[in-house]
């Protein structure tokens, strides 16, 4: 029996102060993957990616799950995946994670062909940066997020006619800056996932009254969508043009201008939505097969 470590975060599997709010996820999402593994014979085990106690031999590979508190650690986490890359198989590649936590790949998808919601780059998110962007968009509202970050972290909401956030409250260092898409609201958020390049389902999240934040963090929900054809063959153009063969893959899009738009593609750590996708195990059991060859 192959053993395959999924790495997670202490703040998602420890029961202390530090437990995440939203640490049900990770059991939500890991134990339809580690049944149908077993099935397949391959161990699944949760391992805490800074675990100073975690010997790489112990395990045939590595897969990145929830490790979602690596925001503000990203040079100590490049460094643990770069100590397994040099040893054992990591899922997903050393080269996609670090290419893909810099947000800025979206100006690489945008070139190769792929939609993508509009977006400013900034060295800051510093008042003049966001002000120069409410002309540029023409828009009374935009979204301010850090180029590395993720589940809203340092993320900001900002109006023309408001006073803007403090500064500890927004992106620490560089930034993209998008106009606020009211379609997030009133239709939400679409998450296709792929596996090993094959379609396994779609969530479609919707924030909670009164906020955009779309993750359960903040109040948001989900239902299952069944996509169209044309959707489904959108996600695969962003796929084609990652350049890439990747055990998981979600493509997040969202409506822009009457047409589906990436906001993101999540190739990291991204949440599986496995209450939207009955066949998840299955799906990801049958790819992680298939990559260990």
């Amino acid at each position: 029996m192959q053993r395959v470590a999924f790495l997670s975060a202490s703040c998602m599997v420890l029961q202390d102060a530090s437990k995440r709010e939203d640490a049900w996820e990770h059991d939500l999402e890991f134990e339809p993957l580690q049944r149908a593994c077993a099935e397949r014979g391959i161990e699944l085990v949760t391992r805490i990616w800074d675990d100073p106690e975690l010997v790489i031999d112990d395990f045939d590979a590595f897969v990145v799950g929830t490790t979602w508190d690596y925001q503000e650690r990203v040079d100590e986490f490049l460094a643990m995946l770069g100590r397994v890359a040099e040893r054992k198989p990591l899922f997903n590649p050393l080269e996609v994670v670090r290419w893909n936590l810099d947000k800025r790949y979206l100006r690489e998808l945008d070139a190769r062909g792929v939609r993508v919601v509009p977006t400013l780059w900034a060295e800051d998110a510093g008042d003049a940066t966001i002000l120069d962007a409410f002309d540029h968009f023409g828009t009374e509202r935009l979204v301010v997020k850090p180029v590395v970050g993720a589940g809203a972290w340092r993320q900001v909401l900002v109006s023309r006619d408001a006073p803007l956030p403090p500064r500890e409250q927004r992106p620490p260092a560089q930034a993209m800056v998008q106009p606020f898409l009211e379609s997030v609201t009133t239709e939400g958020e679409y998450s296709f996932l792929f596996f090993d390049g094959e379609f396994s389902h779609c969530a479609l999240k919707r924030p909670a009254a009164g906020d955009y934040r779309v993750q359960s963090l903040y109040g948001g929900r989900e239902v299952m969508h069944e996509p169209s054809e044309h959707e489904i063959a959108a996600c695969k153009l962003v796929l084609a043009a990652a350049r890439e063969r990747l055990l998981y893959a979600r493509v997040d899009m969202v409506r822009y201008a009457d047409e589906l738009a990436l906001i993101e593609l999540e190739v990291v750590e991204p949440y599986l939505y496995p209450e939207q996708g009955p066949q998840l195990g299955e799906r990801f059991a049958a790819a992680l097969e298939r990559m260990l060859g």
